[in-house]
């Protein structure tokens, strides 16, 4: 077994196959030089915060199985995390596959920060996601906060499957409960501290633009009628009748952000879009006083 390359040096030469290539990034990486580090680590079991600065040597046989990756990668235009099988979602590592989404929410950094200001530590014990997908939000929201049970709600029984493998290797199957439902279906008169959500928020119309990274997920879980909003709107006008006192609602909806907006403010509420220091964008968050108003609006409040 004999050593033909140093490790930066096969970092630079994915690198550049990557970038010739003319790829599209968003699935966990958002360039070239990035994606090699990730794809390269991935193969050589090394672990993800690894030095690209650390010359070790690269086998002939290492390099043939990192450039099958990346021959596989550049052909079939999948994201990466598809070809690996796994992704990391708030510093946690989950197995992925095309029945889900590629974990990429800027709702992680809400997750490790506790959600502060607007939930006090400690002060809440119950959440609920609505589409989990791979459960990467369910399972980081129980790993960051063990005092808190999570149902996590799918329309997918494969997902759901995928998600209780998930739940399951990270020792959380206690406090996490997968439950398969259609928005609320599953779930009535059950109430939560925080209610999150990543949605399908794309709108038929950008369907036709989406890279192929993008076409390869499941499309389930990216469109959602005309302007992206046909499921959020039903999560958020029954979201108050599953809210506790003081509890929040965080649903990411992308490039629907401008359409719920305009929606929220003509029932009468006014969002509140998040910031994130590592990057993302059209999050929102209501607060119970909102999701009274929406239901109100709506003509869902229940007794």
């Amino acid at each position: 077994m004999s050593a033909v390359q140093s490790l930066s040096a096969v970092i630079e030469r994915v690198s550049k196959a990557l970038t010739d290539a003319d790829l599209h990034y968003g699935h966990g990486t958002d360039n070239p030089h990035d994606e090699a580090c990730w794809l390269v680590s991935a193969t050589l079991g090394l672990p993800p915060d690894f030095s690209d600065q650390d010359d070790q040597p690269v086998s002939t046989e290492q390099w043939a199985a990192i450039e099958a990756r990346l021959a596989q990668r550049i052909a079939s235009r999948q994201p990466l995390a598809y070809i690996l099988g796994e992704a990391w979602f708030a510093g946690l590592r989950f197995e992925v596959n095309d029945a889900v989404l590629v974990p990429r929410s800027p709702l992680a950094e809400l997750i490790v920060e506790g959600f502060a200001p607007w939930l006090a530590p400690g002060a809440w014990s119950r959440a609920v996601e609505i589409g989990t997908g791979s459960g990467c939000i369910a399972a980081a929201l129980a790993w960051h906060h063990p005092e808190c049970q999570v149902d996590a709600l799918d329309i997918s029984p494969s997902a759901l499957a995928l998600a209780q493998r998930n739940v399951d290797a990270l020792g959380l199957a206690s406090r996490v409960r997968l439950i398969e439902s259609d928005l609320w279906s599953a779930v009535p008169g059950q109430r939560y501290d925080l209610i999150i959500s990543n949605p399908p928020y794309v709108p038929e119309a950008s369907m036709k633009g989406l890279p192929a990274e993008y076409l390869a997920e499941p499309r389930l879980g990216l469109v959602a009628g005309a302007d992206g909003l046909s499921l959020v709107k039903p999560l958020l006008l029954q979201a108050f009748n599953h809210l506790n006192p003081g509890g929040i609602v965080v649903v990411e909806v992308g490039e629907a952000a401008e359409a719920l907006e305009a929606w929220l403010i003509e029932l009468g509420v006014s969002p509140l879009w998040l910031e994130f220091a590592h990057g993302g964008e059209g999050v929102c968050l209501l607060d119970a006083q909102a999701c009274e108003q929406l239901a109100r609006q709506g003509g869902k409040i229940s007794d």
